[in-house]
């Protein structure tokens, strides 16, 4: 602590960005009492927390989170640990970005999209699980970079914040590939023969698995199968529904009934197509029944196999819409909705129950004992005038994205022409840049794009960038002059100094 106090109070830049940054998340909490709310996720999530079980369409790990602090009995507490969980998510940047030895005003601006998005602070403030899931993710690539060397012990507690990670929002699941792929390689490049060098790669893969295999043992318990959820094939049908022609694809008779209807370009996108589609809410047994989650998967990918183009167009097409400017209201202005702070309090509806036992109006009183929804006008003012304006517009995204690119392509080509190159600074830009691309990536090829899935992406897309001003290579301190060494005793030869010592990290400055 006594180090971390010393990094930020040596930085007033800095020390000022998250100043104010925790400014704004004190007006958030005062302008809206308790919390904000995102229609049936919100709701699935605290029910999960009263009365603990999986959900079909979406793994409730973040249920955990809340029941954890259930004892409590308030709403202010939750979204208060989340706003810190975002001000700690710019800390960790700003500590990697300076160890890799960025200039600290580089260092601090990495740190402003997390601190100062509008849309990451209401996102902080609602019963999701979006901030949760990024401050796993990021302190496990915290652990993970810290020494070039990861010992497996850390890389086994990197490897269980991984894993529930993935329980509290199932998109992270390609992590699981993707965390030990970058240790593996760190392997291969220390030595690929010694057992010792791939330890920490083995560590990681089994400590992410342990909460992810207890997970769906616990969904099996319940639902009879084994997964984090029983939905994948039902999104999956919608990502399709963007493009799918069945002239084209050609089905069998059992897969004709849940044919898109109309020409492509005619249906609304599939974030709310899904929703809204007759004919696969009125199947028996539902969408999310084991037998047609099946059916709608294997329809989804008849319809990749049969028109892969067209899946290609419409993933980019998804992946190009955060780039843009200005925001569409997309997949429909409902939606979109959530996601603004708004002068009226939220309605939470008494009158369906998303997890069995309580509708979410008595779930959000059982658990905050006080009104769910609250608005002080004279706070909540500021926040909807701040929203207006300071959020990352969709084409500085795609510069933040770029410049994290360039720095890894840049680092690459230099280590060909410098094979004594540091490793520390080519990592520190490839995993986070790659973790930032998965996470943008895959909810879009899985499901749909949707503003909210970006809001894990900026902080590794600006970490990533903001390693791009990192050096090429970081010395350590010389060391202080040594008086001539004396003879040597017992036969021992003095050690040599060295500014190089092959084969282990040479940390950057934190401070």
């Amino acid at each position: 602590m006594r180090r971390l106090h010393a990094l930020i109070a040596g930085n007033l830049l800095f020390a000022g960005a998250l100043a104010v940054g925790a400014l704004i998340r004190l007006v958030t909490m005062l302008g809206y009492p308790g919390a904000l709310w995102f229609s049936g996720d919100s709701y699935v999530y605290l029910g999960a927390a009263l009365r603990p079980r999986p959900n079909l369409s979406k793994s409730t790990g973040y249920s955990f989170f809340l029941r954890g602090l259930l004892p409590f009995h308030s709403l202010t507490l939750v979204t208060a640990v989340q706003h810190l969980m975002g001000l700690a998510i710019a800390v960790m940047i700003y500590v990697l970005a300076r160890r890799a030895g960025v200039p600290k005003i580089w260092a601090t601006a990495a740190t402003l999209p997390v601190l100062l998005d509008a849309f990451e602070i209401e996102d902080e403030h609602m019963i999701m699980a979006e901030t949760l899931f990024t401050f796993l993710i990021m302190l496990a690539m915290l652990l993970i970079l810290w020494r070039y060397r990861t010992s497996w012990p850390v890389a086994l507690g990197a490897g269980l914040l991984v894993g529930y990670a993935i329980t509290v929002r199932s998109e992270g699941v390609p992590l699981l590939l993707l965390l030990p792929a970058f240790l593996a390689y760190r392997a291969v490049r220390l030595g690929w023969k010694k057992w010792r060098n791939w330890t920490a790669a083995v560590a990681l893969a089994l400590g992410a698995l342990a909460p992810v295999v207890s997970y769906t043992a616990w969904f099996h318990q319940w639902n009879r199968s084994y997964g984090l959820t029983r939905s994948d094939g039902f999104y999956l049908w919608g990502r399709v529904s963007s493009f799918a022609d069945c002239a084209v694809i050609k089905p069998p008779a059992n897969e004709l009934p849940i044919c898109p209807t109309g020409s492509p370009s005619s249906r609304t996108p599939p974030g709310h197509y899904i929703w809204h589609f007759a004919p696969i809410h009125t199947i028996a047994g539902g969408p999310v029944s084991v037998a047609n989650n099946e059916l709608l998967r294997d329809f989804a990918i008849r319809a990749i196999e049969a028109q892969p183009f067209g899946y290609l167009k419409s993933v980019l097409s998804g992946v190009a819409k955060a780039f843009e400017w200005p925001r569409q209201h997309y997949p429909d202005a409902g939606t979109v909705s959530f996601y603004y702070f708004s002068f009226r309090a939220q309605i939470v509806p008494d009158n369906h129950a998303w997890i069995v036992g309580g509708t979410a109006y008595q779930d959000a009183v059982s658990y905050g004992h006080a009104s769910p929804s609250r608005v002080d006008r004279s706070f909540a003012r500021l926040d909807v005038k701040y929203q207006q304006y300071f959020y990352t517009w969709g084409p500085l995204l795609a510069v933040i994205v770029v410049m994290g690119l360039g720095g890894v392509v840049r680092i690459t080509g230099l280590r060909r022409r410098r094979p004594r190159l540091s490793f520390s600074r080519l990592n520190g830009s490839m995993l986070p840049w790659a973790i930032g691309v998965t996470l943008l990536v895959a909810p879009v090829a899985l499901a749909d794009f949707d503003y909210r899935y970006l809001l894990p992406v900026l902080p590794f897309a600006s970490l990533a960038a903001g390693l791009a001003f990192a050096p090429a290579r970081v010395r350590p301190a010389p060391r202080p002059a040594s008086p001539e060494p004396s003879e040597p005793q017992g036969g021992e030869q003095p050690e040599a100094l060295s500014h190089e010592v092959p084969g282990r990290e040479v940390p950057g400055p934190v401070s």
